[in-house]
């Protein structure tokens, strides 16, 4: 047998071990992940919310608006994951417990509100469960919250405010002027002004007074906010604004603090009126690719839906319109190619994601991971009573 020279041997044990070190030469055990480094973390998150805009309504929508599949900037972002979004209790949830697992890590009952499963809708409060807002806001960023909704409805509320039940209006608004860490919430944007000005007075609570109280400007929309905004409150009772001038007014206004800031930007996408739900959903994904495009290096930005909807495309093709017009006084279509039923679903939803973190959003992951996610991308660990 004859002998390998040494440079031969030594340049044979090089080229092993690159391969061991290579994708074809690793063992099928996933690899550890590196931490990510300091210039990786988001100074910025923002968390756009599809309420009810799974991906049946995100189809729908570019079909409907597109005239092709895939055509959403939603549908194009770099980072993908498909998300479950049951609740404690439930397979199918509500907003209420599917937004506490997405804002706080853990899952809840239906109708609950950032309150731990022992929670008893509308009976017994749970433990408070701590909020990825209130974690910033607990490290000084500034935070927002923006919604077609009621500002005190599931979503919103569900950053802020901790209470056995979602229809508990009066205590969930007051909650804004007794924040769970730091100052609280310094944009409220959104809708309800009626039902919340309503649920104070029954409750007996001077509202002006408590939130001026706390410093806030009160607006007479979301769209009065301005770049130079420091906290404010604007809600209106009109379920459709100017969504695209209010969420750059807003990021302008919280951009101001060096040390970053959260925002969640909730969109109603409930498709129970087809044409309603996926005119918004165009809306939403228009601000969405805007916001994105303007996002500087350090911005996390992420799309994500709370819960599905029982919206199907059964028919039509390319070229014939997806919802077309139906005569007055005739009966509907008897095969209509879009069908819906007036309910929640609960199928996986999608997450999309572009930025410092973002590539944490891949797979099948749980509603409560994309909490940690967010926390992950600014570098912060959970406290440790929670863990």
């Amino acid at each position: 047998m004859r002998r390998l020279p040494l440079v031969a041997v030594l340049c044979l044990s090089s080229l092993l071990a690159a391969h061991a070190q290579s994708p074809a030469g690793r063992t099928p055990t996933a690899a550890p992940q590196a931490a990510p480094a300091a210039a990786e973390r988001a100074r910025n998150v923002i968390l756009f919310i599809g309420d009810a805009g799974g991906l049946p309504t995100l189809n729908a929508a570019s079909l409907y608006g597109y005239d092709r599949p895939q055509a959403l900037f939603i549908q194009k972002m770099p980072y993908t994951a498909l998300m479950d979004t049951s609740a404690a209790n439930n397979w199918v949830t509500d907003s209420a417990a599917g937004m506490t697992a997405i804002v706080t890590g853990r899952k809840t009952n239906s109708g609950v509100l950032s309150q731990s499963a022992d929670a008893v809708r509308g009976q017994t409060d749970g433990a408070p469960l701590k909020t990825i807002l209130e974690y910033a806001e607990q490290r000084g960023l500034s935070t927002g919250v923006i919604t077609n909704d009621s500002v005190a409805g599931a979503t919103p509320a569900a950053c802020y405010a901790h209470t056995n039940s979602r229809n508990n209006t009066a205590a969930i608004i007051a909650q804004l002027a007794k924040p769970g860490a730091g100052d609280g919430v310094d944009l409220v944007l959104g809708g309800g002004r009626s039902e919340i000005r309503k649920a104070a007075d029954e409750a007996g609570l001077d509202l002006d007074g408590l939130l001026r109280g706390k410093g806030y400007a009160l607006l007479d929309s979301p769209e009065a906010v301005r770049p130079g905004t420091a906290r404010a409150i604007g809600v209106t009772d009109a379920a459709d604004y100017d969504l695209s001038s209010v969420v750059a007014n807003a990021i302008a206004a919280l951009s101001r603090n060096s040390k970053g800031y959260f925002l969640m930007v909730e969109w109603d996408l409930h498709t129970d009126e087809p044409k309603v739900g996926l005119d918004r959903t165009l809306v939403l994904d228009r601000v969405v690719r805007e916001t994105a495009e303007k996002a500087g290096p350090r911005t996390l930005v992420i799309f994500a839906a709370d819960h599905s909807f029982d919206i199907r495309v059964r028919g039509g093709g390319r070229g014939r319109p997806l919802l077309p017009s139906q005569p007055d006084g005739q009966p509907p279509a008897a095969n209509p190619p879009l069908r819906v039923d007036d309910g929640h679903t609960g199928e996986e939803v999608v997450v999309t994601a572009q930025g410092p973190g973002a590539r944490r959003v891949r797979g099948f992951i749980a509603n409560t991971d994309l909490f940690r996610i967010m926390m992950a991308a600014y570098g912060w660990k959970e406290d440790a009573a929670v863990r």
